[in-house]
């Protein structure tokens, strides 16, 4: 699939300072006596597993300054084989005789100017030139020497033009911190990367074209753009007769967005390998035990035993999510990869209303041949997946419930008829849920990451990102995503990582204000080896056992502990106790992409389009 992106990760470099933000969320015992490891049924644990201390929030104390500077890419250090060019000189003679310069072949210089906006088109380069010569490998880079007056983040704004589209890498102190793609049209235009994080002092930017362009200037100056994500979403539930556990964990949510990160893994099967790895690593437990819901229009066998797990899970204090990994109701070829079925969501779309009808209505309607085939196999699905939630829903589990994931897409069934399709299927599943089989237990998270494929909002509660990056990649925290999302569904709404390839870095995610609700990490390669042990090929051990250990991220343990000091629903049927609670890359390219690498096993990819 086309992996395209367009990102800018805030890079933390020199540190110079250093603040603490104190979060007042662990009151540890003081006792001398070191308390015995248990597992998270409260036993001791055979194995020992190493427990390690509270990590307050950390990083370079901030001072905000209005400040500005234009640096000239022909001043700046060039790769081998690059050049700098400029339009030739014709000399004419003045009224005395002397020869000048021609007005009309002397270039104007543009100045700084800090009210000149992304995307704007440049009628002429600046300066003396522009940088030209870089190769499609991606060989050859401009490095710009900037000087941050002070900590803080920064805007940066290359004037670049180019004949065709051209992917751009940007490296900040040599590591690699966002990418974007050129325009196409030959005309000099301002890419701007939002938000990037510099420390006083100097700072090494350099851009690495994998094709061809004009690079007239760098321009840097302080961001402003961070100040309007808010942390003020609506507790009350898109469905008005929610149940009292879906009501109070939407509240809990609500209440700690923006002050902390709820920690979450997804497991591959119901025996929990996953969670159990990071628990021997880190000594915690994620809060969020995230899980895949596999199902074919055979069996539902699979999703039976997860069904039980996650109602395991919450007994056991946890918060459970799932996604639908949904193979198309075909008879010949099922699977969840338009590529791969032949059924199509354009053939089952419906100009009749069906979503609050019976089955034997709809199945009346498919006889009479008013419905297809393809039309009535959707809500045969789609009620066999309500028996399972309707399990969880007799248990009192709440559910972070995330269908049709990664919507804007075509590489799934569910997006590759397009946008209208997608929300004609999101509304039917909604609808059907709520009002015919009353799943009062589910908060609904919109996965759709587009504008063009964004549902009615009064439909979900919660709108995510599922971000995956190459490995050795600095994570950061990914606010360009985060606030491009916000710009889409509101403040009104959490947001939410609902899947990534890498462990956020909760220091950046409170330095660049960009607090996701919770975060979910895949399985497979991203977290276990061959062996089974934990792989550091995406996240280090380091930096796992400091995000699960931060004052900045909720762990099981503490959630628990938030929640009244007591498992959620120690048997089923138990009444449970009432909770307790406590930059982005912009061009006129259609989308923000947030993938660098396919995703999990199933190479997904993710994007936020702003059109």
């Amino acid at each position: 699939m086309d992996i395209r992106k367009l990102t800018a990760l805030a890079a933390a470099v020199m540190m110079t300072a250093t603040c603490a933000v104190s979060c007042k969320k662990k009151e540890k015992d003081e006792s001398s006596e070191p308390e015995p490891v248990t597992d998270v049924l409260g036993n001791i644990e055979e194995e020992t597993v190493s427990t390690y201390p509270d990590y307050p929030i950390s990083y370079p104390a901030i001072e905000k300054k209005p400040t500005g500077n234009l640096y000239e890419a022909e001043d700046a250090k060039l790769g081998k084989g690059l050049k700098v060019v400029s339009s030739p000189k014709e000399e004419t003679t003045d009224k005395d005789g002397k020869k000048v310069k021609s007005d009309a072949d002397t270039q104007p210089t543009t100045k700084f100017d800090p009210t000149v906006k992304p995307d704007t088109v440049i009628e002429s380069y600046s300066g003396e030139g522009y940088v030209s010569g870089f190769k499609n490998d991606g060989s050859a880079s401009v490095t710009f020497t900037v000087e941050a007056p002070t900590n803080q983040h920064y805007d940066l704004s290359f004037s670049i033009a180019a004949d065709r589209f051209v992917n751009c890498d940007v490296l900040v102190n040599g590591t690699e911190t966002a990418a974007f793609k050129t325009m196409s049209d030959s005309e000099f235009t301002l890419i701007t990367l939002y938000g990037v994080f510099l420390t006083k002092g100097k700072s090494e930017i350099e851009l690495r074209p994998h094709g061809d362009i004009k690079l007239d200037y760098l321009k840097m100056c302080d961001n402003t753009s961070l100040s309007e994500i808010k942390y003020s979403a609506d507790k009350d539930l898109s469905n008005k007769e929610a149940g009292r556990s879906a009501k109070e964990l939407m509240d809990f949510m609500t209440k700690n967005y923006g002050k902390y990160v709820l920690t979450g893994q997804y497991a591959s099967s119901p025996k929990n390998e996953e969670l159990d790895l990071i628990y021997r690593t880190t000594g915690k437990y994620p809060a969020i035990r995230l899980s895949a819901l596999h199902t074919n229009n055979k069996t539902f066998d699979s999703a039976f035993r997860d069904v039980d797990a996650c109602a395991d899970w919450y007994r056991k204090g946890g918060i459970v999510a799932l996604m639908w990994y949904w193979e198309a109701p075909s008879k010949t070829k099922p699977s969840v990869y338009a590529k791969d079925t032949d059924f199509k969501l354009s053939d089952a779309k419906t100009d009749i209303d069906i979503a609050e009808m019976t089955q034997e209505e709809i199945r009346g309607l498919y006889g009479e041949g008013k419905i297809s085939e393809q039309c009535y196999g959707l809500i045969l699905d789609i009620d066999n997946m309500a028996g399972q939630l309707t399990s969880l829903k007799n248990k009192g589990v709440p559910v972070l419930w995330r269908p049709l994931h990664e919507g804007y897409g075509d590489w799934f069934w569910w997006g590759a008829s397009g946008a209208d399709d997608y929300k004609w299927l999101w509304e039917l599943m909604y609808r059907r849920y709520t009002n015919v089989f009353e799943l009062d237990n589910l908060i609904w998270i919109w996965n759709g990451q587009s504008e063009s494929t964004l549902v009615n909002k009064s439909t979900f509660d919660i709108a995510s990102l599922d971000i995956y990056l190459e490995n050795g990649k600095d994570y950061g925290s990914r606010y360009e995503q985060f606030l491009a999302l916000q710009k889409i569904v509101g403040k009104e709404k959490l947001i939410a990582l609902s899947e990534c390839s890498t462990v956020p870095d909760i220091d950046a995610s409170f330095r660049d204000n960009a607090m996701w609700s919770f975060f979910g990490l895949w399985y497979g390669k991203y977290i276990r080896d061959e062996k089974g042990e934990y792989s550091e090929k995406f996240t280090s051990k380091d930096a796992l056992i400091r995000a699960y250990n931060s004052e900045g991220a909720i762990t099981l343990d503490e959630y628990i502990k938030l929640c009244g000091g007591e498992k959620l629903i120690p048997e089923y049927g138990d009444e449970k106790p009432t909770t307790a609670s406590s930059s982005t890359a912009t061009t006129t390219t259609d989308s923000i992409d947030t993938s660098d690498a396919s995703a999990s096993e199933s190479t997904e990819t993710t994007a936020v389009s702003t059109d």
